[in-house]
Order: structure tokens, then sequence, then C-alpha cells
């Protein structure tokens, strides 16, 4: 009968340790099951499951592998391991999959001591722990920094309320963003993200800032907070606001247009999906001039919005045509899916008002951002602690990937 053993191996970090340990294996004929590795601060951590012939016999092996590990200036240990344990560890690989990801301008050792807590109370277990994020410079910190730590967690949650109730309460209480996500095929290909504009993609609402060149800001205001409340119809919101503006002469659009900036993150983010092949669509309850002009300066594919009717060089005080409320962003999406031929398993959906919560609700992946707390109750994911540039992490993107 054959002989399992887990070798773990330890110490300074240095080329050819798996090479000459694997070599050793390799002129014995041993089969390596399985093997992994991780190096955190230069420190190596190596394990492997291997099972030794019964012809061979594992003495010399095991000989063999502490004289080089030894000579490599490394720990080595093994582990005898039973057939029926290693069975068990087998059979084990069926069972579902999750990634826990926590995203924050700083993780610390109470976030994740309470995340972890959670995850243990419902009985998953952790596989992996990688740091998507960068380096942590102490001399030259970074002016806005972003952290983010991914779990790879197997088991079936047996209270999944409790999780996401107790998830939620951690968010409000420590400041970090946790995001919980089924580890299939459809979350490493991700193919179409779709953004609602104003307070998503730019940092403003568009309507409040014509309102403030045409002197009625307070009272547009005063709707468009109650409209992203869910607290008002969107459709008559909308026109209630666009009649404010009435006489505003249509220059106006391009000022404004170029006055408001981008949300942070917006341009790495949108760049970084351009070049691994992301269609991009923006799908507004605002304008279509500015959904245009944010076109033409991040390379955007799709662009649905509200046309404002203008006159004699001013504007009207109505919209054009069909109004894009919640419940047409919704379908607008999967339209735009089916045209590009992508699964709405596929598809990640970003906004920040109520009248977005149709559209996360259809898309694979949907992501309240920096939103009212209707939204983020309503929303699948949520990111409220970084820039947009955080929904790489959710891809699964480190920095070191990313432009």
């Amino acid at each position: 009968m054959s002989e399992i053993f887990l070798i773990k191996i330890s110490g300074e970090d240095k080329p050819g340790i798996m090479s000459h340990m694997s070599r050793i294996l390799a002129d014995y004929g041993v089969r390596i099951l399985d093997l992994g590795q991780a190096v955190i601060h230069n420190t190596l951590s190596l394990g492997m499951i291997i099972d030794i012939p019964e012809a061979q016999g594992s003495a010399p092996i095991l000989k063999d592998l502490l004289y080089g590990a030894n000579e490599l200036g490394v720990k080595l240990k093994f582990v005898p391991v039973t057939e029926a344990k290693h069975e068990d560890w087998v059979q084990a690989q069926g069972r579902k999959r999750y990634i826990v990801t926590l995203l924050s301008r700083e993780i610390g050792a109470e976030q994740i001591a309470r995340v972890t807590g959670v995850m243990t109370d419902v009985g998953l277990n952790i596989d992996f722990i990688s740091r998507l994020s960068g380096r942590i410079s102490l001399v030259k910190p970074d002016a806005l920094p972003r952290a983010c730590v991914e779990f790879s967690v197997r088991g079936e949650p047996s209270d999944m309320l409790q999780l996401r109730s107790a998830f939620m309460d951690i968010t409000g209480e420590l400041g970090v963003d946790i995001s919980f996500q089924e580890d299939n095929v459809y979350r490493r290909n991700r193919r179409l993200v779709a953004f609602d504009m104003d307070s998503t993609l730019i940092q403003a609402e568009v309507i409040d800032e014509l309102a403030r060149k045409a002197g009625v800001v307070d009272e547009v205001s005063r709707i468009t907070e109650s409209a992203m409340r869910g607290e008002l119809d969107f459709k008559e919101s909308l026109r209630e606001r666009v009649a404010l503006l009435k006489g505003l002469d249509a220059s106006v659009l391009e000022e404004v247009a170029e006055e408001v900036p981008f949300t942070e993150g917006a341009e790495r983010l949108v760049s970084n999906l351009k070049k691994l092949g992301y269609k991009i669509a923006i799908l507004s309850g605002g304008f279509t001039y500015f959904g245009q002009h944010l076109k033409r300066k991040l390379g955007v594919d799709h662009v649905y919005a509200n046309e404002l009717e203008i006159k004699d060089g001013k504007l009207t005080g109505k919209v054009v045509g069909e109004i894009v409320d919640g419940k047409r962003k919704a379908e607008l999406l999967e339209e735009i899916a089916l045209t590009e031929d992508i699964s709405l398993q596929q598809v990640v959906a970003v906004g920040d008002g109520a009248n977005d919560l149709p559209m996360l609700g259809v898309a694979g992946l949907g992501i309240a951002f920096h939103a009212k707390p209707i939204v983020r109750e309503g929303a699948r994911q949520a990111i409220s602690t970084l820039g947009l540039d955080g929904i790489l992490y959710l891809l699964g993107l480190r920095d070191r990937e990313a432009e």
C-alpha cells in the first residue's frame, strides 16, 4: 500500500526551493496530489500532499527531503495522512465555494476578526486568503489608500439571512464594505458593465447643476432627493424638475458638462474594463447630452438617457420621447445584453438611486455605489468606502494587474 504525507516547508523565500524539492520527489517517482504556496514579507509557506509508491518506501525519500531542506536553509515537517482522511478531503471539493471580499481605506485586525467570526458561525471554512490591493508604504502613504482582502471559502451557510445581517452590521460599525459572491464561472467571466450616470460616474446630479444656473436649485434639489429615496414616482418627478428649467439657454449644457468632475476611480475603472474587453453602457435617468459627453471622453459603447427638448436655443421645460426610469433601465440592460450576446449573469450594474434597483436586480452582479439606505438594503453588493475602481476588486483584479 502506498503512503500519503503532508509535507510542510517554511523559511526565507528564495529561488529554486520548489525546483530542488520536486526534483527529489521526481527521482523517486513520487506523485504530488496537491500543492500550494504563500509568501508573506519574504517568508515562504509551501505545502504538498505526496503519494509514495509502496515499492519505494518512505524512509529514504523523507531522509533526502530533510537533507535537501537543510541545504536550502528552510524547515521541513511531514505528517502522515490516512487514505480515509485523504478521501474525505477529496470529496469536499464538490461543496459550494464563495468569495468574501473586504474593501476599505484601511483593513485592520478588528474588521478581519469580526468578518471571519461570522463565517465560522455559519459553517464556512476559509481555503485561501489573498490581498488584492498593493503593498502598504509606511514612509510614503497614499493620499487616497485602497485596501482589499479576498477570502475563498467553502461550505454552505447554515443561515444566509444571519450572514448577510451580520455583515451589514459590521459594515455600519467598522466602515468596511463586505461582498459575498458565489464562486462560479460567471464571476470570472463578466463582459458588460452598465452604469448609472449622476452621482455614480460623475460627482453630481446634473439636473441640480442646471437648476443652479437657472436659479431654481433649491426647488429642484428637494424633488431630486425625494425621488432618489424612492418617495416620488421618478417620471413625474423628472417632469416637474425639467419644467423648472424652462427658458435656460442651451449653451449652459456645455458649461455644466465641462465643470462636473468624474467620481473617484471612474476613469481608472473604465480604462481597465476597456483594456480587458468589457462593453460599457450608461443607463441614466439624467440627460443624453451629458451621457454622450462621457461616451466621447471614456469610450462608452451604449448610452441611454432622457432627451431635453430645445427650441430656439433654449430649453422648453420638456423631455422628448420615453422617459428612462427604473423599469426602463432594466429593460434596456436586457436589450443590450441580448444585442451583445451576453448572459445577464455576465452583467455588472452600478447605481446609487432607487430607480437603479430594477437593473441591479437583473444583473448577475448588482452594486449599490455610495447609495441611499434603501438602495444598499435592496442590492446584493455595495461599495461605500472606496471609489468606483473598487469594483475591480469585486471582479477579482489585483492592483498590480490594473493600469
